[in-house]
């Protein structure tokens, strides 16, 4: 049984990849670049004297706001290092939630669809399952620097 597969199924239109590709990067987005490793990461959300940081390992990403921070570390725990983030900050926070939603319902398959699994072939399916959705996100592709803004305008007309 591929468990990748078989939560992928389960979870439809929620699955972290399908959010990604049909919600996100179907928008105007930029994209982001974070030096981690590319396996599961623990990713903390720190608040400093000087703002909000995610702390992935050893390593200090700083974030405008709180639910950057919550964006980003969705996939900082999948160790994707390059990603689309939305233009519009306003849509950020939504994003989030759902990609944390996303997240959490994925552990909480793995750990149904492996019931009577020991520890160590458990941490193997979910290792399978971090990897698969790293690749599905990497096909998909972090997108443009910026975004192009190939819109008239009042002040200058084409």
């Amino acid at each position: 049984m591929d468990i990748a597969a078989e939560i992928r199924s389960q979870m439809g239109d929620e699955w972290l990849p399908s959010i990604y590709h049909e919600k996100i990067r179907s928008g105007r987005t930029r994209s982001i670049s974070i030096d981690i490793p590319e396996r599961e990461n623990t990713a903390i959300i720190e608040y400093t004297l000087l703002g909000i940081e995610l702390k992935v390992g050893k390593r200090r990403f700083a974030c405008p706001d709180l639910s950057t921070a919550r964006y980003m570390r969705v996939f900082a725990r999948i160790g994707c290092k390059d990603f689309a983030i939305p233009y519009d900050i306003t849509q950020i926070s939504g994003f989030a939630d759902e990609l944390e939603t996303s997240w959490q319902r994925t552990d909480l398959l793995i750990i149904e669809l492996t019931p009577a699994a020991t520890a160590r072939s458990r941490a193997a399916a979910r290792s399978k399952v971090i990897q698969s959705i790293r690749d599905q996100l990497r096909e998909i592709g972090p997108g443009e620097l910026m975004p192009i803004f190939d819109r008239e305008t009042r002040q200058r007309p084409r």
